[in-house]
């Protein structure tokens, strides 16, 4: 069994890429790391080996990677998600300190121009 991290970056990677899979490697896939089935159990549902579990969900694995590697579509998400929860605390640190509002507010604004040329 793999890390959380892992684990989250399996999905996401699932999440954006999954439809580019095999109607088959989804159903597989989606089993092994969504449902956390085991490969014995995916086995035993599908009438295919373990064996044969475990390569399709690493071929699975390798897909999503490559397809990862040439598109960046999951890090320029976590980056997005991570300027917008930046958006978020220098908003509250504005409510909460009048005082430096016209700094936090340009710190505000440079971020939203970094998301909107992400987006």
């Amino acid at each position: 069994m793999g890390s959380m991290d892992e684990i989250l970056r399996r999905s996401l990677l699932f999440d954006f890429y999954g439809e580019l899979l095999t109607d088959h490697q989804k159903e597989i896939f989606e089993a092994f790391n969504n449902e956390d089935l085991s490969l014995g159990e995916i086995a035993s549902q599908t009438g295919i080996s373990r064996q044969g579990v475990h390569d399709l969900v690493k071929r699975a694995s390798a897909s999503l990677e490559a397809y990862e590697a040439k598109l960046h579509l999951v890090e320029r998400f976590l980056t997005m998600q991570e300027q917008v929860e930046q958006i978020r605390t220098l908003a509250v640190q504005m409510h909460e300190e009048h005082a430096e509002t016209r700094s936090v507010s340009d710190q505000i604004v440079a971020l939203s121009e970094q998301l909107l040329e992400e987006l």
